[in-house]
């Protein structure tokens, strides 16, 4: 159980992160707990910052934030090149100022990379030819994604598991690494020094028995597609090369519409596709041994 009167009662600024795989029920909880300790909340969920994704991202409407001020939500827009690093040196100011006014704030999201570029920074990565990544890219052209990530899985499986198969920036960022190296790009995690900050960092990860997880991926998915997916992915269908909509829940539905599979088959596989992507949101949480994992109802003021 979380003590929130603790955090509240600690002498420097705290940091609470709530991280989770998607639909685990995040939202609901941040809102609950923002409420009860008169904070805000930021986002560190990559694909909520982007103002044309709503619908597949779950991003949360304003009647669910309930008045909560909630940061980096439609904060920016796909044809923006925005990364983890531009996150974090935005998010590190963002969060300057709200301790100047909140003694807790809350961190949350699924995207790993963003939340460990706020509470520890990045790992030190060797400089590689940039020729090495003009050959990727050129292959990703020639060959497609699936080749690339069937070379990943064969040079460093660690990697493999841990990021996101459908997303050709981290695939192509892996591979680039481990070619102009030598060594796999895993090798590489865990070795840089923790940046200081100048806050406290607690870390909660939620988790739910699998099938109940993934009774809620597909009962999400369902409200998804009520709700208007289809049309929402049709207006941003001119914007698909940008690397905001590689990812679960706008891939399906644009090969459905360039007439590779049928409607069912779009669905089918936007459900299994966000159970896959579930799995790797939970790896890569793993590996932190910081977090303490919590169902969401064990977290709460005692």
């Amino acid at each position: 159980m979380l003590d929130l009167t603790s955090l509240a009662a600690a002498a420097r600024p705290t940091l609470l992160v709530i991280a989770g795989p998607t639909a685990v029920g995040k939202t609901a909880l941040c809102v609950t707990l923002a409420q009860q300790l008169g904070t805000e909340i930021v986002s560190a969920d990559s694909r909520q910052f982007f103002r044309e994704m709503s619908i597949g991202t779950a991003k949360p409407t304003p009647a669910e934030m309930q008045g909560v001020p909630h940061h980096f939500i439609n904060s920016h827009s796909i044809t923006e090149s925005y990364n983890a690093g531009r996150y974090e040196v935005e998010c590190l100011a963002l969060l300057d100022q709200l301790f100047q006014r909140h003694q807790v704030v809350i961190l949350t999201g699924g995207s790993g990379l963003y939340l460990q570029a706020v509470t520890d920074g990045f790992d030190a990565l060797p400089t590689i030819d940039p020729a090495v990544r003009a050959g990727i890219q050129q292959e990703l052209v020639a060959h497609g994604l699936p080749a690339l990530v069937a070379e990943l899985a064969r040079l460093d499986p660690v990697a493999h598991a841990r990021i996101d198969a459908q997303n050709p920036q981290r695939v192509v960022r892996a591979l680039e690494v481990t070619r102009g190296t030598g060594q796999p790009f895993s090798s590489f995690h865990g070795q840089h020094t923790k940046a200081a900050r100048p806050f406290d960092v607690v870390k909660i990860a939620l988790h739910r028995e699998r099938e109940e997880l993934y009774q809620r991926i597909d009962q999400r998915v369902d409200e998804m597609l009520a709700a208007g997916l289809l049309a929402e992915v049709e207006s941003v269908l001119p914007y698909r090369h940008h690397n905001a909509l590689q990812t679960v829940g706008y891939q399906e539905i644009f090969g459905y519409l360039d007439g590779a599979y049928d409607w069912a088959e779009a669905v089918r596989l936007l459900k299994r596709n966000t159970r896959h992507y579930a799995k790797r949101q939970l790896t890569w949480l793993r590996r932190d041994a910081q977090y303490e994992w919590l169902h969401p109802a064990e977290v709460g003021p005692r």
